[in-house]
């Protein structure tokens, strides 16, 4: 080792230089040493390998599905609000709101109401039947407010039923609305029934004539209470317009259904492989005019924040083929 000169040019070597250099070398001889046998990076599988416990009938056309851990647990934990991406048999993947306890990690809870060949899949699975999970991921959270109104429909029920619970465990004012076609309709009346009829509406369609209107579902809100509002898009709608009625500080909201395109216009989107020129409607998503020539792109959620439909761009880049718009050229 070559020792380094004195800092002030006189002859000689600086003492303290010479030092920081041996150690700088050492230094770099131990890296090497462990570099080489440093264990290499593993891929996280984050994959849940789930069994099915439980495949229960909760009202028409909707069954739950109580899911637990090949390996035994405990599953990871989540909040009111959280969904599951399920995996079935077949590959497709679709979006589960938990509905159980979520304090209940050796298992979680889904329910599935029958409206497409996924759905219709999933009710074919019984006790035993191995499917897989990620997740839990929530876009629907569960904030801490002094008043709440709770507005669900029909299979909305499912995230906003751990919801419930967690307010009235906190001892919070809180009151649900739940509306469905019909009692036979609308799963886990049992699990409601035994809260204050003056906290839980139950409003079935069939015994009040007509769908409820927005006003009618908001009858009643405290100022400054959080509403949270689940179920189909035209009563999502409703809340959404009739809320500026009320004194309620906030609405939070999710849909199970395709959200309307407002404002739209159209474009023109190129696929790559086969060199298809397709035009997109206002009123379409990219999603669906692909689908009509390659009818087995993957999709899930159609909200864009579950990320199936996310297709590679030419050029670089990314397009969200279920929401997003404009001219574009798709790796597909």
């Amino acid at each position: 080792m070559n020792l380094p000169h004195r800092l002030d040019g006189g002859p000689g070597t600086d003492r303290a230089l010479s030092l920081l250099a041996g150690a700088a070398a050492v230094y770099r001889r131990l890296s090497e040493f462990s570099g080489r046998r440093r264990a290499p990076v593993r891929a996280v599988d984050r994959n849940l390998r789930l069994r099915v416990e439980r495949a229960r009938a909760e009202a028409d056309e909707v069954v739950s599905l109580r899911l637990a851990p090949l390996s035994g647990g405990p599953l990871p934990a989540w909040r009111p609000g959280a969904h599951l991406d399920l995996v079935l048999p077949s590959g497709a993947t679709r979006q589960y709101s938990l509905c159980g306890d979520p304090g209940d990690r050796t298992a979680y809870r889904i329910a599935v109401r029958r409206i497409g060949t996924a759905s219709s899949e999933a009710h074919t699975l019984r006790a035993g039947d191995e499917v897989t999970g990620r997740g839990p991921r929530n876009a629907f959270p569960f904030v801490t407010a002094p008043h709440y109104l709770f507005v669900a429909g029909g299979i909305g029920i499912t995230p906003i039923l751990p919801m419930v619970r967690r307010a009235d465990a906190l001892g919070a004012d809180w009151r649900l609305v739940y509306t469905g076609r019909s009692r036979a309709s609308m799963p886990f009346l049992d699990e409601l029934a035994g809260y204050d009829g003056e906290r839980v509406w139950i409003r079935p369609d069939t015994e009040y004539g007509i769908p409820a209107s927005g006003a009618e579902l908001l009858e009643g809100v405290p100022d400054g209470a959080s509403v949270y509002c689940c179920g189909p898009t035209p009563m999502i709608t409703g809340v959404r317009v009739d809320l500026a009625t009320t004194g309620a500080s906030a609405v939070y909201f999710e849909r199970f259904s395709t959200p309307p395109i407002v404002g739209g216009r159209p474009f023109r989107v190129e696929l790559r492989r086969s060199g298809l020129v397709l035009d997109v409607p206002a009123d379409r998503s990219t999603l669906d005019v692909v689908r009509d020539v390659l009818p087995d792109v993957p999709y899930s959620c159609r909200q864009g924040f579950c990320g199936t439909c996310v297709v590679p761009a030419t050029g670089g880049g990314s397009v969200r083929i279920c929401v997003d718009r404009g001219d574009a050229t798709l790796e597909l």
